[in-house]
Order: structure tokens, then C-alpha cells, then sequence
């Protein structure tokens, strides 16, 4: 009989022995079957370039440092357009100032076509442009009304003087003499066309080959005046083959179109030179008779276009078309 409790305490400590053990079956079960644990991606490193932001258009050389060719710095002009024109429209005019911006296309467009219509530096903007792009004033005029800008020839001008009165003109000339009346001197301007002409020019390495081939020989015989003898000689011959190679050439030259102006300058400018093309942007002041030029049969002489010069710049060698 004692033995009975004490059997009846083994068993009861097997049984919990056993559920501890399956407990811990359990439990190790479910921590192998659980997923492993998912690393969370790393965070996105932004480059301190991206972050930095761009150098102020009041800093031209910082800012030419930082867009150095032409179409990133237009493009970096117009994104400041979201937070400030007025530092767009100066950072547009530090881009035109550097060498090599041709970009007329891009500023003609519909981004910048307000500022064009509004601002007074506009014009002098485009001229120098069109300065950088060779100079060829009768083929970006034709751009320039296409999007309805007022900038006109001079030969618009003179054709009809009472609507061009005040208007821009684009011109590309060269002062033919400078002369001064009273504090303001005057330029005697001879308008330049621009042509392209055409030439072929050598490439690459001349072969030239000079062959030269030499003949003798003797002849002898008996004659009735000389008797036996014999008579000798020599006979050269040169050939001379060049080889070369060359290509199709096109140079621009200006010509005078025959139309002329008397232009104003505010004040003497020493680095106007005389037989030397520029690019020219003036007002038009209307016709003016030449005096000294008039005859007995004629009430006047020939009229001459007077113009008011705003700005000029040295055309590149190079035309883009």
C-alpha cells in the first residue's frame, strides 16, 4: 500500500517531464519554420552635387564655371526662371557673353518669349547672338519674324521710312569714315551682304614621282666625204606624275549691298575701326537729303538713312546656318 502514492508521484513527474519536453518540440518548431528576417534596403545616398545648389548669376564666372557649354548654361538660365526671372534673364545674358553660345533657337522659344517681348536689353541680347552665329543678318531676320520679333533690315527701312521710324534694325556694315558733329559723332556706314564661295583646298600628303629614262648609242659607217666613221648620242626623256588630294571648301565674304547710313554715336568709341564688318543694332531715325548732291532739275538730292547706334559686335569667322 505506501508503494501506491509513491507511483502514483512518478507518474505524475514522468507526465510533466513529458509535456515540458513537448513544449519545447513546440516551441523550436515554430522559430525554424518562421521566415528569416528581411534586411531593410539601404537609404539612398543623395550626391552632395545634386544637393549643393547652383552659383548665383551675379557670380558670372562661378556661374560660367559650373554650366560651361552653351546649352547647359541656357538650360540652367531657364530652371532659375521657377524662382526668379530676373536672375534667369541675367543668368541668359551671362551665357550670351561667353564665346561660343549660338543658341538663337533656344532663346527665340516659348520659355523666353515674354522676357523678349518686355525686356529693354532684348534686342542687344539677340544682335550679339546673332554676332556669335557669323553674322549673317538676312538669314536670322528671317528667324527673328517668324516668332514676331520686331527687329527689322535696313532695307525694310528705307522702303518705307514712316513705319520704321523708331523701330529696330539689324544690319551688318562697316564704317567707312567717322566724323564728328559737334559732341556726337557720326559713322558713315557701307552695309555688308554675306556670300558663301566655294573653293577646293589640298588634304593630306602630294606624291610626286619623276622618272627619268636615258637612251645611247653609236652608229658607224663609210661615207664618201669622210670616209669610215661612226657617230654617237644620247637621248633623255623626264616624266613627272603628281598625285593629291583635295576637298570642297566654302569661305564667307562680305559684299556691299549698295545701301549706306549715317549712324550716331552718343559718345568717340576708339575700337569702331574703319573697314572692319560688325554687327550692327540701331534705331531708325528716318531719311535725311544729302546736301552738296543736288541738281538744277531735282527740288532734292538722294536721301541717306540716319540711324542711332545701340550696339555692335565683331562677327564670328564662321557662320551657322
Amino acid at each position: 500500500m505506501p508503494r501506491l502514492p509513491l507511483l502514483t508521484l512518478l507518474g505524475a513527474l514522468a507526465t510533466g517531464c513529458g509535456a515540458s519536453h513537448s513544449h519545447v518540440a513546440l516551441e523550436d518548431r515554430a522559430l525554424t519554420d518562421a521566415p528569416p528576417p528581411t534586411t531593410p534596403p539601404p537609404a539612398e545616398r543623395r550626391s552632395v552635387a545634386a544637393e549643393e545648389p547652383p552659383p548665383s548669376p551675379h557670380d558670372a564666372r562661378a556661374f560660367l564655371a559650373r554650366f560651361p557649354t552653351p546649352a547647359t548654361c541656357e538650360g540652367a538660365a531657364r530652371r532659375l526662371q521657377a524662382t526668379s526671372r530676373d536672375d534667369a534673364w541675367l543668368a541668359l545674358k551671362v551665357c550670351a557673353e561667353a564665346p561660343g553660345f549660338t543658341q538663337l533657337g533656344a532663346v527665340l522659344g516659348s520659355a523666353w518669349a515674354e522676357d523678349l517681348r518686355v525686356r529693354p536689353d532684348a534686342a542687344n541680347l539677340i544682335a550679339r547672338v546673332v554676332a556669335q552665329r557669323g553674322g549673317s543678318v538676312d538669314g536670322e531676320l528671317r528667324l527673328l519674324h517668324a516668332r514676331k520679333v520686331p527687329i527689322f533690315s535696313l532695307a525694310s527701312a528705307v522702303a518705307q521710312p514712316d513705319t520704321y521710324r523708331g523701330r529696330y534694325v539689324l544690319l551688318r556694315a562697316q564704317v567707312a569714315d567717322q566724323r564728328s558733329e559737334g559732341e556726337r559723332p557720326t559713322l558713315w556706314l557701307v552695309e555688308q551682304g554675306l556670300q558663301s564661295v566655294g573653293s577646293r583646298r589640298e588634304v593630306g600628303i602630294a606624291y610626286n614621282t619623276d622618272t627619268v629614262t636615258q637612251s645611247s648609242g653609236d652608229l658607224g659607217g663609210r661615207t664618201a666625204l669622210t670616209g669610215e666613221g661612226r657617230v654617237g648620242g644620247t637621248i633623255f626623256t623626264r616624266e613627272s606624275t603628281t598625285q593629291s588630294a583635295s576637298e570642297r571648301t566654302y569661305d564667307n565674304l562680305s559684299e556691299e549691298t549698295g545701301r549706306e547710313a549715317l549712324g550716331r554715336l552718343a559718345a568717340p568709341d576708339p575700337f569702331l575701326e574703319t573697314r572692319r564688318d560688325y554687327v550692327i543694332l540701331a534705331r531708325f531715325d528716318g531719311l535725311r537729303v544729302t546736301s552738296g548732291m543736288t541738281t538744277d532739275d531735282e527740288d532734292e538730292g538722294p536721301k541717306i538713312p540716319v540711324l542711332t547706334i545701340v550696339s555692335y559686335h565683331l562677327p564670328q569667322a564662321l557662320a551657322v546656318y
